[in-house]
C-alpha cells in the first residue's frame, strides 16, 4: 500500500478519555494517576492514560498506590484490576 494512503499521527487522533485528575501540584495526583493507569490498563488504554498523566506503566513513584489498589481488588474480589495491578508491580 502506498505511503500516501497511511497516517503518520493517526495515533493522534485516538479518542481523549477525561480521567478527571486533580491538578498536577494537588497531593493526592500520584493516587489519581496510578488509579487512572490501572483502569485505563483494564481496557486496553494504558498509552491514553500515560498521555493523560505524564506517568509510564510501572513508574516507581506510583508503586505504593498501585499496592493498595491491588489489596483492595485483592478484597473485593475484582480479578481483572488485581490483574493489572499485579503486571503493573512485576
Amino acid at each position: 500500500m502506498s505511503r500516501a494512503f497511511l497516517r503518520d499521527d493517526a495515533e493522534g487522533e485516538m479518542p481523549r478519555r477525561n480521567y478527571a485528575l486533580p491538578p498536577r501540584e494537588d497531593p493526592d495526583y500520584d493516587r489519581a494517576a496510578a488509579r487512572a493507569l490501572l483502569e485505563a490498563a483494564r481496557i486496553g488504554e494504558t498509552q491514553l492514560a500515560e498521555r493523560a498523566t505524564g506517568y509510564y506503566w510501572g513508574e516507581p513513584v506510583l508503586r505504593p498506590f498501585v499496592e493498595v489498589v491491588l489489596a483492595e481488588a485483592e478484597q473485593a474480589g475484582d480479578d481483572r484490576l488485581e490483574q493489572v495491578a499485579r503486571r503493573f508491580l512485576a
